[in-house]
């Protein structure tokens, strides 16, 4: 089905690329490499099992949840441009 200027399948790929553009922003956002015995921040133990679920693991559970508290949330973007979208 034609949609104006856009070719078929327009819509999905631009769906497609901002699915993939989510992904990749967290896993950037992962930690990597060894895990840390002391927290970066306050010098607490990080327990071994938080080692363990959580490979690369730099912060203890208290500086990590401030440090997502202070991060804030990504709104994302608009790729359409639609007016709809821009009413939010």
């Amino acid at each position: 089905m034609a949609t104006g200027w856009a070719g078929d399948g327009a819509v999905q790929d631009q769906i497609d690329a901002t699915v993939q553009d989510g992904i990749s922003r967290v896993q950037s956002r992962l930690p990597q490499g060894p895990a840390r015995t002391q927290c970066e921040q306050c010098g607490a133990t990080i327990p071994e099992a938080r080692r363990i679920a959580m490979p690369g693991v730099r912060l203890c559970v208290a500086c990590q949840d401030a440090a997502d508290r202070t991060a804030g949330s990504f709104s994302g973007y608009n790729r359409r441009g639609s007016k709809d979208s821009q009413l939010r």
